[in-house]
């Protein structure tokens, strides 16, 4: 017998009273288990009563009378009494997915975004002003070491970047007062754990918030809120998506946060998430357990082949005992996940051979795909780091990150086999 689901803590939900739907209908309960909140969570139906989500393709919405427009406009406080008035604003399809989200994120409120980045420069741009502070794990996303070290201090925001892993230096730059605190772990490409209890902690103490980039753990593996956290963002392009389809984002938090903080700079500056995107991503949800289950079983048995290749100089996976925080990934994250990064010996010369032998698995930049994609960082995702950023970082000219994804195990471990060869031959 399958093991049964955990509940997580989550509240109910309710997404708003416009008068199409009956009262409740969109309820989540909080007693229901991750797979079922995953079909059925924050679900709105017409008055058509159907089955399947309804995609609301529209930038507006009407009005009976100049006084229903004006009390909409007057944005009363009990959500029940909300309505929709502009899809910019907020839309049934994107609220669903919204809602959805949060209740399996166990987050008092979400908002969805045009795509992660949107997500990521949103969530720390409404908080920040001139004359603030930002300390970040130096580990990061190109995109997001690009907002960090040099969008920020273009507007006079002090940035400060440590090595995630190391405690000690978290403490040390978060001895003096800081605003906001922003981290991704596991990190993009190399797979650097940071304690993010542990930065939660210091960050109170120094009055910071604190930011963390899930996208690699998906919210099925690991919990930043519960673990101290203040804000989660998501690329849901990514496994929410999980099969290459569309771009979007998500940021979550408490409520007060979310309503008071994030939603007027979203509101006014428009990273607004589709509403054909938003069905998708909902689409997405359902299978996710599924999908993310398969991903990290095949990537701890694509980490142990690697691991075991001569070619191969390091593997780096957080579901083996060989990674430097398997310790601390046991503690944080349920499973290893579905990404693998490696070094090969050969270098730049013998990486590219690799990936250019391989049939099955795909070069690509993307990530989180029910299709397996590979891609060379150093030339890639993170070409413009600087050489040393990249040394520091532990990026080198042989290093590789896979994304793992749902195919057969013993044709993924065949393919990989065909790179070890020709990788081999590169550089004999």
């Amino acid at each position: 017998m399958p093991a049964e689901q955990p509940r997580t803590k989550r509240p109910g939900f309710l997404i708003r009273g416009n008068a199409m739907a009956k009262k409740n209908e969109f309820s989540t309960d909080p007693a229901w288990r991750t797979g079922t909140v995953l079909v059925h969570g924050g679900t709105e139906r017409s008055q058509w009563s159907e089955t399947g989500e309804a995609m609301f393709l529209t930038s507006g919405f009407v009005y009976g009378s100049a006084g229903e427009a004006e009390r909409a406009f007057a944005t009363p406080t009990k959500l029940e009494d909300q309505r929709f008035v502009y899809s910019r604003f907020g839309n049934p399809t994107v609220a669903m997915f919204e809602a959805r989200l949060a209740a399996l994120e166990g987050a008092e409120a979400c908002k969805g975004t045009a795509s992660g980045m949107a997500a990521v420069f949103a969530a720390l741009a409404c908080q920040l002003k001139s004359g603030m502070r930002v300390v970040s794990a130096r580990a990061l996303f190109g995109s997001c070491h690009y907002i960090v070290t040099e969008l920020l201090p273009r507007w006079g925001i002090e940035t400060v970047l440590v090595d995630g892993p190391d405690l000690s230096a978290w403490k040390k730059a978060l001895s003096v007062k800081t605003d906001v605190v922003f981290l991704e772990s596991p990190s993009n490409p190399m797979l650097d754990l940071v304690d993010i209890k542990g930065v939660a902690k210091l960050a109170k103490k120094a009055g910071a918030k604190v930011v963390v980039d899930n996208v690699f753990a998906t919210p099925l593996l690991q919990k930043p809120l519960e673990l101290g956290a203040d804000v989660v963002v998501y690329s849901a392009t990514k496994h929410i998506d999980g099969q290459g389809r569309v771009l979007g984002g998500a940021v979550l938090g408490s409520r007060a946060w979310i309503e008071g903080t994030f939603v007027p700079f979203i509101r006014h500056t428009g990273p607004t998430l589709s509403a054909f995107n938003a069905w998708v991503l909902l689409k997405g949800l359902e299978t996710l357990p599924l999908r993310v289950a398969a991903h990290s079983r095949n990537a701890l048995a694509v980490a142990k082949h690697l691991e075991k290749a001569r070619a191969v100089a390091r593997v780096l996976y957080p579901g083996l005992k060989s990674h430097p925080q398997h310790a601390l990934a046991r503690r944080q994250m349920k499973d290893g996940g579905p990404l693998v990064a490696f070094d090969l010996k050969g270098g730049k010369k013998a990486a590219f051979a690799f990936v250019d032998a391989l049939k099955l698995i795909r070069i690509s930049n993307n990530l989180g795909d029910a299709k397996s994609l590979i891609c060379h960082p150093a030339t890639t995702t993170h070409q413009r780091l600087p050489a040393d950023e990249k040394a520091r970082l532990r990026i080198g000219p042989g290093s590789l990150r896979l994304s793992v994804g749902i195919e057969d195990t013993a044709d993924l471990v065949e393919d990989l086999a065909r790179g070890l060869a020709a990788a081999a031959k590169a550089t004999r």
